[in-house]
């Protein structure tokens, strides 16, 4: 291969790079040392000196230690590979300029020019978005224009540069096609590098407004989202804490996954969690929750279950969130009644009726707890106001009749008698309301009692008369239903939805939880009331979702299209993305005739110009523990790493595991909550696997085979996408759902 003509230049340019990194490094460890010594110094001051100085001199390195030390780190991260790309721009009306784009910005200390640009920047868009010739980027809503003379990307691999590409677009480069030839377990990271024109028109994307997004198998979803976290902290950090976001995934053995990702992009603490595990913690409600994925699994092993189907589906509602909000209202009005005249002694200090107009108009913002608590403390200022302006008009007046029986009484042993009852009356009375007055609040607001929103939820769940209140539109075999599934106390994922809101509603959600931006990975899983409890407890609609509903195995209770999304966030943006950058065309293709067979009309993924392997289809009744090991060491002996055993249930993920650890063959079972092992054969169950991306994947279904059911068909096709490079499919069925009985191709 014919060497750059840039080679030797662009070799010395990357020594002078890392050379200067490298004396960087060397200056903040000093400051990290030197900001460590300060603070230890200044906490030994305060041992003995109470010096307001020791404080602020602990303040201010503590500062300069987190800056220093992050500054460390994010050099350390970067150092064998400090950038991937180059631009030579000029913007109009300044001087043109070679910038080195990269993970992160390195500035010479004393010329402040830029040695390397962070990819986030804005004229790294340029590099991203831009054709070469004339273009224009945007840096806070101002156009700035310019001229593009050339794009360029490294390939740097331990500090070493191994090759140069010219490049106009992105799209079908070689650094892209390199990338995707690479390895599952090391592209996430790396993703930075090969950001594709679209992809980076969503990353980038309006930050103060919700965005959807449609995105098909391999488009690169889950890592746009991702990147999107990086970029919306890095353009607005300082209003944005990181520890105000939050991204929901769909299982902690995903955030497993994706775990070395957002380090690599220079973000820190940020709330990662699934769905489930945040109401529990944000509620801090005790529930023993049943499998999210039972009904799953109970639909794909033993067929339709109407009556279960409807139930979750009911819950995942915006009627039902209309039901809780009339139980709230229900709740409200019950309050408000209590609401009556405050008195001190005889005398009334407060109206009935303006504190049921505070609670349910003035305060009507909040939720009920807290406006009982806003109440109380207006309640105890006036109070206190009434008690004094009481006890100083009862003091006059006593004053007064002391004056009149002092004065007006000639007769010595009545004035004296009437004096004595006046003195005895005065001070019994005063003390009485100064006393009666300090606790008329408290003993008044005691009948506001706390709610407990597990057992108002229960309650609901389980009493026919409230279902005739509160839902008098269902038949009334839909409420017998209902009423009969709730016998017994158990909580379901659909249950999450309306004891969240319940939450929000009644006792506010703590400002611990009270994420101001959210990113939610296989939106597609989640219900209407889901994202509209969610929107209405966290107070905001900043919220990022990508999905795919070709991908959407949880249709029965969940999304089936993005309209009722749309309405919810009516300021979201709505994006697609149809090009997959996982899977070669072959298995693509093969792919793209199962999603052709789904319900909803999604159009065809297309994937990016890379051919493999074509995939490889055996007709296996039984499971051939002599074969897998073939078809494993086979795909071991082509250079993969990343392989995964695909069934369509737990159950026989399980039994498989088992059978193949008897035979010898390496293997690892992964459930909800795994730590993904190297070197062996990952058996996972088909929902377990969305969102994952492997080298290679055997599809195996024999004890609970796929049949031609929607929910079948999507797990299917969700299996089918998660190769890189090779697929092979061990059934005696799935070829006729693939090819839908038209045609068969099988070894």
């Amino acid at each position: 291969m014919q060497q750059h003509p840039d080679f030797e230049f662009e070799s010395e340019r990357l020594d002078y790079t890392k050379h200067y990194m490298k004396k960087l490094l060397e200056e903040t460890q000093r400051t990290v040392s030197t900001s460590k010594d300060e603070i230890r110094r200044a906490t030994a001051d305060l041992e003995y000196l109470d010096s307001s100085l020791s404080y602020i001199n602990i303040l201010t390195n503590t500062r300069f230690f987190e800056m220093a030390r992050s500054q460390k780190e994010g050099l350390e991260a970067v150092q064998q590979r400090p950038y991937f790309a180059r631009i030579h721009f000029q913007a109009r009306g300044e001087k043109d300029e070679i910038l080195y784009i990269g993970k992160t910005s390195v500035f010479h200390q004393e010329t402040q020019e830029p040695i390397i640009v962070d990819w986030r920047s804005p004229v790294a868009n340029v590099y991203y978005d831009g054709r070469l010739g004339d273009l224009t980027y945007k840096v806070r809503d101002e156009e700035i224009s310019g001229h593009l003379f050339s794009k360029r990307q490294f390939k740097i691999e331990e500090g070493e540069l191994l090759d140069i590409m010219d490049v106009d677009l992105t799209t079908n480069d070689e650094l892209l096609q390199d990338a995707l030839s690479g390895k599952a377990d090391t592209r996430l990271t790396e993703i930075v590098s090969t950001i594709q024109a679209e992809q980076n028109e969503i990353i980038r994307a309006n930050l103060k407004q919700p965005i959807i997004v449609q995105g098909a198998a391999g488009s690169g979803k889950t890592t746009i989202a991702l990147h999107r976290i990086s970029y919306f902290l890095y353009t607005m950090g300082e209003d944005f804490p990181s520890n105000k976001l939050m991204i929901l995934a769909p299982s902690k053995l995903f955030m497993d996954y994706i775990g070395d990702v957002l380090p690599e992009l220079g973000v820190g603490e940020i709330c990662q969690t699934t769905f489930a595990d945040y109401v529990v913690d944000a509620t801090g409600l005790k529930l023993k929750m049943k499998d999210p994925n039972g009904l799953l699994e109970h639909l794909t092993a033993k067929g339709a279950d109407s009556e279960k189907i409807a139930i979750s589906r009911v819950k995942g509602t915006l009627d039902y969130r209309n039901i809780m909000e009339a139980y709230i209202k229900k709740l409200e009005q019950q309050m408000a009644t209590q609401f009556e005249d405050v008195f001190i002694e005889k005398y009334r200090v407060m109206r009935g009726s303006r504190l049921r107009k505070l609670f349910l108009e003035d305060f009507k913002y909040m939720p009920l707890e807290k406006r009982v608590e806003r109440i109380k403390l207006i309640m105890q200022a006036e109070v206190n106001r009434k008690r004094k302006q009481l006890y100083t008009l009862l003091s006059d007046k006593y004053e007064e009749a002391l004056d009149k029986a002092l004065y007006g009484i000639r007769d010595d042993k009545k004035r004296k008698a009437r004096i004595t009852r006046i003195m005895d009356e005065r001070d019994e009375r005063l003390p009485f309301i100064e006393k009666e007055g300090k606790k008329t609040v408290s003993t008044y607001m005691r009948k506001f009692k706390k709610f407990n929103v597990k057992k108002l939820y229960r309650e609901w769940l389980s009493d026919p008369a409230l279902h005739d209140e509160l839902a008098s539109d269902w038949s009334q075999h839909k409420k017998n239903m209902f009423f009969s599934t709730h016998q017994k106390e158990s909580w379901e994922l659909e249950d999450l939805a309306a004891l969240y809101y319940l939450h929000a509603r009644l006792k506010g959600i703590a400002d611990e939880w009270k994420m101001r931006v959210v990113f939610i990975d296989e939106v597609q899983d989640y219900s209407e009331f889901q994202l509209a409890a969610l929107q209405d407890g966290l107070e905001t609609d900043m919220f990022t979702m990508v999905g795919d509903l070709a991908q959407g195995i949880h249709s029965y209770r969940a999304l089936t299209s993005w309209d009722p999304v749309k309405k919810l966030f009516p300021r979201a943006t709505y994006m697609t993305l149809q090009k997959s950058y996982r899977t070669t065309i072959e298995i693509m293709q093969l792919a793209n005739k199962v999603l052709q067979q789904m319900d909803e009309e999604l159009p065809l993924v297309e994937p990016v110009v890379r051919h493999g392997r074509e995939p490889e289809m055996y007709n296996m009744v039984n499971l051939d523990v002599k074969k897998v090991d073939e078809i494993y060491q086979s795909i071991v002996e082509r250079g993969h790493h990343s392989i995964a055993f695909i069934c369509k249930t737990r159950v026989e993920a399980s039994k498989i595991h088992k059978t193949l650890e008897g035979a010898g063959i390496p293997v690892q079972l992964l459930g909800e909550e795994s730590d993904i092992a190297r070197n062996c054969l990952l058996i996972v169950p088909s929902h377990l696997s969305k969102g994952l991306e492997f080298d290679a994947v055997i599809i195996g279904s024999f004890d609970d085979p796929f049949t031609n059911h929607p929910i079948d068909r999507k797990l299917l096709y969700v299996a089918m996408t998660r190769p890189m490079h090779e697929l092979h499919i061990l059934s005696s069925t799935i070829t006729s759902i693939i090819f839908n009985n038209t045609e068969k191709s099988i070894q």
